[in-house]
Order: C-alpha cells, then structure tokens, then sequence
C-alpha cells in the first residue's frame, strides 16, 4: 500500500507499508511485485495498515491508474475493518483514454514513457505505481491548461471528464476552457 499526498500539485508526505492480509501470495505475483511471503510475514494486519491509511488521506480524492481495481480493494477493506470509504476515485486511465487516443496503449509505463516522464523504480510496486500516476496527473493537467485552456483542471473537473464519453470530449473541454485571448 502506499500513498503520494498532493498539495496544490505538490508532493507533501508519503505512506507506505506492506501489509499481511492472511493470504499466501503465489509465485506470479511475486514476480510481478517482487513481494514475498516472507516479506510479508511480520507486516501489520491488513485492518491495521487499512485504517492508518484512511486516516492519512482523510476524505481526500484518490488518484489511481485504473482505479476501478483499486477501489473494489479500497472500500473492501476498508468494509473489513469497519471503516467507510467516502474518497472518489479520479482515474488516471480513464483520463488518458480521453485525452492521449493516440498513445501507442494506456498502460501506466507505456504512458509514462510516452510522456517522457521519469521512472520511479519498479512497475508493480505500490511506492514506484504511486509516484508515476503523480507525475501523470501532473501531466494531464498541464495539457488540460496549456492544450486545452482549462484554467482550473482540479479534481472536480476530472471527475467529470473521467465520466465524459469520449464523443462528448469536444464540447466538454469547450465548456470547461477559457475564452480566447485576442
């Protein structure tokens, strides 16, 4: 699990921690991830790292890529330890499909290389996937503003636009932008 806070944009404090959910973790996702068992043998109880995380983020919006998975986990978890989970979750996958169709795919590595925007160590780490779904919303964003002239691209509006259907994309981002200056 972990956590990239944002202020205005920047980054402000970071959570993590692995977290011992009783379960085995078979061999496919160690190589994914990297995990092990033994990693995760003396971790805290999911309940345990569930509820720290909810208080870290309070009931600010969420920002994942491909967030409908994280999210199921999120307020399963959540549920589990008795918690409500009030966050939205803004995608950063549905984001991208809307405004980068020309992306060779929508994969969170594939779009970070496609930007040029910098690696954070490992793909498939919570910490790594964290930190570039951070440097892809500040991407999105800034072609939100400079592209597009939406002048407050905040996470109201891309809520919205995550829920916006791809043909509608035109007059959306037209009700959204700053008249022209001449």
């Amino acid at each position: 699990m972990a956590i990239v806070l944002l202020e205005a944009g920047k980054v402000v404090d970071r959570f993590q921690s692995l977290m011992n959910a009783g379960l085995h973790i078979p061999p496919f996702i160690t190589q994914l991830t990297g995990i092990t068992n033994a990693m995760i043998a003396n971790a805290p109880e999911a309940g345990e790292v569930m509820a720290e995380a909810s208080r870290f983020v309070g009931a600010a919006p969420l920002v994942a890529h491909n967030a409908a998975f994280d999210r199921k986990f999120w307020q399963a978890e959540l549920a589990r330890a008795g918690l409500e989970a009030p966050q939205p979750f803004i995608c950063t996958l549905l984001l991208s499909r809307r405004l980068y169709p020309q992306a060779p795919n929508h994969k969170l590595g594939s779009l970070i290389d496609y930007h040029r925007l910098p690696r954070a160590g490992r793909a498939h780490r919570a910490l790594a996937d964290a930190e570039m779904a951070v440097g892809l919303l500040g991407q999105i964003q800034h072609d939100l503003q400079t592209r597009h002239r939406v002048a407050r691209p905040d996470s109201a509006l891309l809520l919205a636009l995550q829920r916006c259907a791809k043909a509608s994309l035109p007059t959306f981002i037209a009700r959204h932008a700053s008249p022209a200056v001449c």
